[in-house]
């Protein structure tokens, strides 16, 4: 098996938290907006049909309201590399992708490109920037990119798309059965079963033979909608070891290794919690079998006089992962450090992006693609609103309305992938509703349809260029839109079942037979208020919250939360139907909210 790369200090897990991103990292932008070409094209797209959408941009005004990447997804490149460089398919790309930015960029608008971590792209082509970053990097500001797509198909070192299930080996730490800790005049032997297993998923199993054995240590894949994005992703069994006096230390694991979900090769050692340092980070020689233990070699540990927490773990899934995409990043900060461009991390919420993305993206996906039915010689393609996988508004909806934590403008935005609007299976309060989600949530604005097909002032046209829907998104205050309430905690589930993360912006919830109300802070001291019914039933029952609920939600995060908490009188504006009306009282109230549609407020405190 090949070696990933060392993993640097500031990529290491226990720096997820502390704010600071890899050296160069802009910080500030609002969400991107734009046209992408895979869900109108997939690989089909040609350079053709790229003018084509830009000149409709300019056509219909987009660009006057944020529109402004015009991004080239898979399929642009020849299938492999030509004296070790990246270059267009010149079949579908004669005039090359120089002269391609060049047109582009005439018309006022920003040009952006597509690759991978892996070894190849997702449609195959073998051109991944993997051991290429630098030399990547270079050309892609010889063509004059304003933003960049990186996707995470056929990467080396986890269970990516296509590639390897015993990748699994990487990704995971072996079974550990316990450890003994040994040094000058002193030994201890520790049972796994009387270790603290720390995080989500690790847990304790019996071999066949009745030994205790602690399993699943490493982070879970969260390419899927079975999880949620909130707590821990990761899991690790730490000891306490109290020892007589500060020094080295030999600590031999009783271990065995698989190349499976929950059992790997891949073990790190570290000791500490608040500075931890780690001592090893590497494969354990393989066992025959994942319950046949033996001891590791010795692996030396510095220990401090009295308590030391001793550390097992392995999150190379998530350090490999911020490590590929830095190095891309320092690439492109050698090539010219004063370059503009947008990293858009795609790797599909495999690895918790939001805990890490900040460091080195401008956006991360959460999930992974939101519909696989793209578009081809003039078909739409097709979009759903639910679905059991991530291909529907809902799922993709259900994950990032409460990952609000995790963005912000000195971080970056959650990704729910490129809007469906426009495709076959959404009608047009679907449509509506999508749109609003994405502009709550801070999502990026990538418009996924064949453009021509939109006139000025018809169905289509008038949800994506809502300017005052759009300015939710783009309000420099920078704020992801909060879960406030849902009538989910009207169910017996709620009531009866749930713990600590039944907050409604907190819980992760699947059941779309609900309605959510989502609080946005602003700049300018407004609010947006968005109800937002899931459902395939008209809700008519009323769905009341009173603006001391709102405020507890939002805190300090409201520019002036103290006009908002006393007055009296507040006006509202409907987004979408541009009906304004005065509230009296404490309440803001809805009913007859048709099912899959929206209504969402501007709200101001009249003086």
């Amino acid at each position: 098996m090949n070696k990933p790369s060392v993993i640097l200090d500031e990529e290491r897990f226990d720096t997820f938290k502390n704010g600071e991103v890899l050296p160069g990292k802009k910080k500030g932008r609002l969400p991107a907006m734009g046209w992408n070409s895979w869900n109108a094209f997939g690989s089909g797209n040609t350079e053709a049909l790229t003018k084509a959408m830009a000149d409709k941009i300019a056509e219909l005004g987009l660009d006057k309201l944020g529109y402004k990447y015009i991004v080239l997804d898979d399929g642009c490149y020849k299938p492999e590399r030509v004296n070790g460089l990246l270059s267009n398919e010149e079949t579908k790309f004669p005039s090359g992708f120089k002269s391609l930015a060049d047109y582009i960029h005439g018309k006022g608008l920003k040009f952006g490109m597509y690759n991978d971590i892996g070894t190849n792209l997702c449609a195959g082509a073998a051109v991944g920037t993997c051991g290429h970053e630098k030399i990547d990097a270079k050309t892609y500001f010889d063509w004059d990119i304003d933003f960049i797509k990186v996707d995470n198909c056929y990467y080396l070192w986890d269970n990516a798309t296509f590639s390897d299930a015993e990748n699994a080996g990487y990704t995971y730490a072996p079974h550990i059965k316990g450890i003994k800790i040994k040094g000058r005049d002193f030994e201890t032997k520790l049972k796994a079963s009387e270790g603290a297993l720390r995080g989500k998923g690790i847990h304790i199993e019996k071999s066949e033979s009745g030994d205790e054995y602690a399993a699943n240590i490493g982070t879970f894949d969260g390419t899927g909608p079975e999880h949620s994005p909130v707590g821990d992703l990761s899991g690790e069994l730490l000891f306490n070891v109290i020892v007589p006096e500060s020094g080295e230390y030999e600590l031999v694991a009783d271990y065995a290794t698989g190349r499976e979900v929950g059992c790997g090769r891949w073990l790190q050692v570290a000791v500490g919690l608040k500075t931890p340092k780690v001592f090893y980070d590497d494969f354990l020689d393989e066992t025959p079998g994942k319950e046949d233990f033996r001891d590791s070699k010795p692996i030396i540990i510095k220990l401090k006089e009295g308590s030391n927490t001793v550390r097992l773990m392995n999150h190379r899934r998530q350090e490999n992962t911020l490590n590929s995409y830095g190095e891309l990043h320092r690439g492109f900060m050698e090539a010219d450090p004063d370059r503009d461009i947008v990293l858009s991390i795609c790797e599909w919420g495999k690895t918790g992006p939001h805990n890490w993305g900040y460091k080195v993206g401008d956006s991360w996906r959460i999930l992974n693609d939101i519909t696989f039915q793209v578009g081809a010689d003039g078909n739409p393609g097709h979009g759903a609103w639910t679905s059991d996988y991530t291909t529907s508004v809902c799922a993709q909806y259900n994950k990032a309305v409460i990952m609000d934590e995790f963005a912000g403008l000195n971080k970056g935005w959650n990704d729910p992938d490129m809007l469906m609007i426009g495709m076959d299976g959404l009608d047009m309060t679907m449509c509506k509703t999508h749109m609003t989600m994405w502009a709550m949530m801070n999502s990026p604005l990538m418009l996924g349809l064949d453009l021509r097909r939109v006139s000025k002032g018809d169905e289509i046209y008038n949800i994506i260029a809502n300017k005052e829907i759009i300015a939710l998104n783009q309000d420099p205050l920078g704020i992801q839109a909060k879960r406030v309430y849902t009538t989910y905690e009207e169910s017996d589930f709620w009531n009866n079942e749930c713990e600590e993360l039944c907050r409604p912006d907190k819980a992760y919830i699947r059941d779309n037979d609900r309605v959510d109300v989502l609080a946005k802070p602003l700049a300018d001291g407004k609010m947006a208020l968005s109800f937002i019914n899931l459902s395939d039933k008209k809700r008519e029952k009323p769905i009341s919250v009173d603006k001391y609920r709102i405020m507890s939600y939002l805190g300090d995060k409201v520019v002036n939360l103290d006009c908002i908490k006393n007055e009296k009188a507040i006006e509202v504006k409907n987004l979408w139907t541009g009906e304004v009306k005065r509230l009296e009282g404490e309440e803001f109230s809805v009913s007859g909210i048709d099912a899959h549609d929206n209504i969402t407020y501007l709200v101001t405190a009249i003086d």
